[in-house]
C-alpha cells in the first residue's frame, strides 16, 4: 500500500511541476505586468505569441519567446531524468503536463495559449526525425500560405503519428495522441475560419485595434 502511494505522489509530484512550469506565459507576465495591458484583452484574446505579436509587436517578443520555449526545456529535461528507467517516456509524460500548464494556466484564470512555440520546442527536445516532419511542415505551410494557423494543425496532427513511427510503445503513443490532440483543439476556431476564408494570414507588423 505504501508502495502504491509513492508511485502516485511521485508521478503526481512530476506531473505538478511540470503543469506549473508550462503556466508560466510569457504573453501574459510581459503584456499584464511589464506593458500593463494584458493580451487577452486585444485581438483574438488568445495569450499565445502570435496574438502577442500583433498586438504590441516589438523586441518584448523575444522576451516572449525565450519564456515559452525555456519552460518547455526545462520540464521536458525534468521528465527525462526523473523518469530513469525510461527517459523517452519520461519526455512525452513532462511534455503533456507542461502543455496543459501551458493552455489552460491555473494562475491566468485557465486562459493561455495555443501551444505552438512550446510544443515546437518539445518536438525539438523529444528527438530531431520529430522536429524535422513537425517543424518542416510547419514552415513549409506558413511559408507558402502565411496562415499561422494551418502550419499549427499540421503539428498538431503529424506529431502522433511520427511519434508512433519513431517510438511504438503504447504509453509513448497514447501521450503523443493526447499532446497532438491539444494543439489541434486548441485550434479548433482556427480550422473553421480556414474553411470560411476568414483567417488572418501572418504579418510582420503590429496590427491596429479592432482586428478580429
Amino acid at each position: 500500500m505504501i508502495g502504491i502511494w509513492w508511485y502516485f505522489l511521485y508521478y503526481g509530484g512530476i506531473a505538478l511541476a511540470c503543469y506549473l512550469l508550462g503556466c508560466f506565459n510569457g504573453a501574459v507576465i510581459v503584456s499584464k505586468y511589464i506593458l500593463r495591458d494584458d493580451v487577452r484583452n486585444h485581438g483574438s484574446g488568445n495569450a499565445g505569441l502570435t496574438n502577442f505579436h500583433r498586438t504590441f509587436g516589438g523586441g518584448l517578443t523575444l522576451v516572449v519567446i525565450l519564456c515559452d520555449v525555456l519552460k518547455a526545456v526545462l520540464a521536458v529535461l525534468l521528465g527525462s531524468w526523473l523518469f530513469g528507467g525510461n527517459p523517452m517516456l519520461g519526455k512525452y509524460f513532462a511534455a503533456l503536463f507542461c502543455l496543459l500548464g501551458h493552455m489552460f494556466p491555473c494562475m491566468f484564470h485557465f486562459k493561455g495559449g495555443k501551444g505552438i512555440l512550446s510544443g515546437g520546442t518539445i518536438a525539438l527536445m523529444i528527438d530531431w526525425r520529430v522536429a524535422l516532419v513537425v517543424w518542416g511542415g510547419f514552415l513549409v505551410l506558413v511559408i507558402v500560405t502565411r496562415y499561422v494557423s494551418l502550419g499549427s494543425l499540421w503539428a498538431g496532427a503529424s506529431f502522433p503519428f511520427i511519434s508512433w513511427y519513431c517510438y511504438p510503445e503504447i504509453r509513448i503513443v497514447v501521450l503523443a495522441f493526447l499532446l497532438g490532440g491539444l494543439v489541434v483543439w486548441q485550434h479548433r476556431g482556427n480550422a473553421q475560419r480556414l474553411i470560411h476564408g476568414k483567417e488572418r494570414k501572418l504579418s510582420f507588423h503590429k496590427e491596429k485595434e479592432g482586428g478580429s
